[in-house]
């Protein structure tokens, strides 16, 4: 099969995240932090480790300004609700995935009040419409990096700066950025960034993970044990056990840290470089077929390795079904949990088919691809 739904999770998995979690599991499986035994402690330190190379990753000094989480949507509800409060007002775009805007619709329930800021067909946002809507009572900017359906990249450097000036907090949802395209948090202002681990960072599913710069703070979700403070009734109020009440998902975040180390290990800038030419080749190569519709920018320093179609009237899930069944190629079709995004660009009613690319795709495998969806347009 030609694979091509990493927007979903990065397919194949290098054979060191496997082994990693096999590894913890075999030999030191143990409940970290709750013991003071050394197959404890080992699986404590892998959680530190994990930390450490986000860290080395992008550019932080605090390994605890990660908190190790579920998945993304995790992340961002432990944001989301965990800053905001009622007659609070929030600032995002009409390019969100669900995983945002459902939270945010929730606390509107609660008093919150959202403004929505409208992006381009291309799903280009101009970060002056997120100025224009501040008010006095605005206390969070929320946007993602990366379109999750046509692959645009938001300005989100320009956006921090407008929140920083204001005293607005800032979270950015990377779920199709990090550990894909280079952040630098030691320059970039955001005040929080949810990530999954099972995405760019190549890691399991059921890992995720939340920074939190230093100084921003944030009402915990969940209550419970952490191994730590046992003598008190409280909940604790230090990094990282604020936020990682229960035991984590060990094994998963072995295989977390052996995919950022991967990154590490074969240069970020190389395998991003990498998509970027593939995409290149796969949106040129798309262009000339006459039926077939793209949708994002032109502009390839706007994209992020997605790329959404459509071919005439033909309803996307059709399309993607065709694919699979008779050419092998995995793809996604649909809405992609993300109404508002569709309504934007322009295809709420048939969807798009969203071809993804990753680090393990090839030239030819991209060839082929074009191939087929020109096939299938001719029928």
């Amino acid at each position: 099969m030609i694979y091509l739904d990493n927007a979903a999770t990065t397919w194949p998995k290098p054979w060191q995240i496997s082994q990693a979690m096999v590894e913890c599991i075999e030999k030191y499986g143990a409940n970290p932090g709750r013991s003071g035994h050394k197959l404890s402690l080992q699986a404590g330190s892998i959680l530190l480790y994990t930390r450490e190379l986000l860290c080395s990753l992008f550019n932080v000094q605090d390994p605890f300004e990660f908190i190790h989480t579920q998945n993304c949507t995790d992340s961002l509800n432990i944001a989301i609700k965990g800053l905001l409060r009622a007659n609070d007002h929030v600032i995002t775009s009409s390019m969100e995935h669900n995983s945002v805007v459902r939270p945010l619709m929730e606390l509107k329930k609660q008093g919150l009040e959202i403004s929505f800021v409208k992006c381009s067909n291309e799903g280009i946002l101009d970060p002056d419409d997120i100025r224009k809507e501040i008010k006095s009572n605005t206390r969070l900017i929320v946007t993602s990096h990366a379109s999750n359906v046509t692959g645009t990249l938001l300005p989100i450097s320009d956006i921090a700066s407008i929140a920083k000036d204001h005293g607005i907090s800032y979270l950015v949802d990377a779920a199709q950025t990090a550990g894909s395209i280079p952040i630098d948090l030691s320059s970039l202002s955001v005040d929080l960034m949810a990530m999954p681990g099972h995405k760019g960072l190549l890691g399991p599913q059921g890992t995720g993970i939340l920074f939190i710069r230093k100084g921003t703070s944030l009402k915990q979700l969940r209550e419970g044990g952490t191994g730590s403070e046992s003598e008190s009734l409280d909940h604790p109020q230090t990094r990282p056990d604020k936020y990682e009440a229960g035991t984590l998902n060990t094994p998963g975040i072995a295989g977390l840290g052996a995919g950022i180390k991967y990154i590490l290990d074969n240069g970020q800038d190389c395998l991003h470089s990498k998509v970027k030419g593939l995409e290149k080749l796969l949106i040129c190569a798309l262009s000339q077929l006459r039926n077939v519709k793209i949708y994002g920018p032109r502009d390839m320093a706007c994209r992020s390795g997605i790329v959404s179609i459509n071919i005439g009237q033909m309803p996307s899930t059709e399309l993607a079904d065709i694919l699979d069944q008779k050419y092998d190629i995995a793809v996604r079709g649909g809405l992609h949990c993300a109404p508002m995004a569709h309504r934007t660009i322009g295809s709420l009613q048939q969807g798009t088919v969203r071809l993804s690319l990753g680090p393990f795709n090839t030239i030819d495998q991209i060839k082929y691809t074009v191939r087929a969806i020109e096939e299938i347009s001719r029928m």
